[in-house]
């Protein structure tokens, strides 16, 4: 006979996790998963284009493994479901466009979504199945985020994509895998254990953000399979006072968002979908500026300076004067994304270009944009991705304009059409129009097929012919 469960939170969650199935998922939560998952596959396909994705996914191919899951190589060639999962994790969250939770400062797809595609492939599971993993990876990763005190531990270095990732990955592959509660805890102790991801990048835009999300998703697996195989983890991941989780990443640990409400109330269906290619942080600033220019009708040479309020935290992260460097660096970089977004209309793809990011017009006015600590700001992050914006034009006119719900937020939702154009504008750049509307039909009929080994194979056959 089995030991007996040990009661606490990560048992709790365990619990939550091996019960999930289709018939415990609300269908708004459904819907919104497989909105993610169609959003997650664009992502990634465009990512594939990025040099930092081209790198892991060479390692990848070049690191093999059993033949078990699909790799975007145009012939059809598989690797191990584990080295799948760390190219796909890497490419998804290779250009700030994925999902990503507010209150929670993490981004579930880009950790969850590629562990559960590729080892569902493995396992020849379909649509449904899929969407339960999913499901419940993107509930736990969220839970955990919000338990981390996620301003706190991000203002400790860390990125909570990376460390809380593991969890989410995990819970997904559990589900996958069928692995009863007290196995899965196992997973999560040992999901938590290689837990990882430090915010050094921001002070040189290295590469290294886009390899927390698919390290995080391969080490979810793994965590799922030495735990399936008998490998027990630390069963009290979360709560341990000595070196859990949550005491050993934050000063403000919030446990009992683990188990409030647990399976009655979704903290997935928070998720905000990006339809600008930065920080998400960044978004409702981007907004409200976007706004101004529309409503006064105002052109950029009208513009004297613009001042944006922000939490402190988004001051640190990303209210730095911005110098042109890397991508990543003007994708994180407040005050480059509100002039770009002023210039052009928009914060998109095309806006994040090595030469655009250096263009004198797009420096110039990053130059006169200021980032200062705001108290309504403060008082709301991160349970609001709130932006406020006062533009000062040359006349001495002065506007502001306060966003409390970016576009993309359940408050200000995109919708399932603005999603699917928002993917073929993504995979059509990588692999051309007609594969792109192709594999996006593949991608409905995945989510509701009985396996997903057709979809899998489509995305193995994908040639990415296109160019940043």
């Amino acid at each position: 006979m089995a030991a007996a469960m040990p009661q606490g939170v990560t048992s709790t969650l365990a619990t939550f996790i091996s019960g999930i199935s289709a018939e415990r998922i609300p269908d708004r939560t459904r819907a919104l998963v497989a909105n993610a998952f169609v959003d997650a596959i664009g992502c990634t396909v465009f990512g594939l284009l990025t040099p930092w994705a081209r790198i892991v996914h060479g390692f990848a191919l070049d690191q093999g493994g059993p033949p078990e899951s699909s790799i975007a190589a145009g012939d059809g060639r598989k690797v191990s479901a584990m080295n799948a999962a760390l190219a796909a994790g890497t490419a998804l969250h290779s250009f700030e466009v994925d999902d990503h939770n507010g209150g929670g400062k993490i981004h579930p797809g880009a950790a969850v979504i590629p562990a559960a595609f590729a080892l569902g492939e493995r396992e020849g599971i379909g649509g449904e199945k899929l969407l339960s993993a999913i499901a419940a990876g993107y509930e736990t990763m969220i839970r955990v985020s919000l338990a981390n005190g996620p301003v706190s531990s991000r203002m400790r270095g860390w990125h909570l994509t990376g460390t809380c990732g593991t969890f989410g990955a995990a819970a997904a592959a559990s589900v996958i895998l069928g692995l009863d509660a007290q196995t899965t805890a196992s997973a999560l102790g040992l999901a938590g254990t290689q837990s990882s991801g430090l915010f050094a990048f921001s002070a040189d835009g290295a590469m290294s953000k886009r390899l927390h999300a698919g390290r995080a998703a391969q080490s979810g697996i793994m965590a799922a399979l030495l735990a399936a195989r008998g490998f027990h983890g630390p069963r009290f991941i979360l709560e341990a006072p000595d070196g859990g989780f949550l005491a050993a990443t934050s000063d403000d640990v919030r446990i009992a968002e683990i188990t409030a409400g647990l399976g009655d109330e979704w903290r997935t269906d928070g998720v905000i979908f990006k339809p600008h290619a930065c920080c998400g942080s960044n978004h409702a600033a981007i907004d409200a500026a976007l706004a101004i220019m529309a409503e006064q009708r105002l052109h950029p040479h009208d513009i004297d300076h613009v001042v944006a309020g922000v939490s402190r935290s988004v001051e640190t992260q990303c209210g730095f004067v911005y110098q042109p460097s890397t991508v990543l660096n003007a994708q994180m970089s407040q005050r480059y994304n509100i002039a770009v977004a002023m210039l052009d209309g928009q914060a998109y793809v095309e806006q994040f270009t090595e030469q655009r990011i250096r263009d004198a017009d797009a420096c110039d006015l990053a130059a006169r944009v200021r980032v200062e600590v705001d108290p309504d700001m403060e008082a709301v992050y991160p349970r609001l991705y709130a932006g406020k914006v006062s533009v000062v034009t040359k006349s001495g006119q002065r506007i502001t304009k306060r966003v409390d719900h970016p576009k993309g937020a359940p408050e200000n939702p995109m919708s399932a059409d603005e999603i699917a154009r928002k993917f073929l504008s993504l995979a059509e750049a990588a692999i051309g129009r007609a594969a792109a509307e192709s594999l996006l039909a593949e991608v409905h009929r995945g989510v509701d097929a009985a396996t997903i080994t057709p979809l899998a194979a489509m995305l193995g056959r994908c040639r990415v012919t296109g160019r940043l």
